[in-house]
């Protein structure tokens, strides 16, 4: 009986690891600068200072204070996907 599961723990699958090769033809989806303004908005909303558009409370949430430095990006041109929603 011992030597039937010392069978089956031996023919379990591996698992094995994606390449990190770049696919041809693929590029950056962010730009550098884009990451910038990212990084930028991330600093202020940790001082406190970051402030929402239209009401002004302050921003305490990591997700909306990169939404705001990739909209800020989009708005001065740089390269940055088109927003989702």
């Amino acid at each position: 009986m011992a030597t039937k599961k010392a069978a089956k723990k031996s023919t379990k699958k591996t698992s094995s690891k994606k390449s990190s090769a770049k696919k041809p033809g693929s590029s950056r989806k962010y730009s550098p600068s884009a990451g910038k303004n990212v990084e930028r908005e991330m600093k202020e909303m940790k001082q406190g200072k970051l402030k929402s558009g239209r009401s002004g409370k302050k921003v305490t949430s990591r997700k909306q204070a990169i939404a705001i430095g990739l909209s800020e990006a989009r708005k001065e041109g740089k390269k940055v996907p088109a927003k989702k929603s």
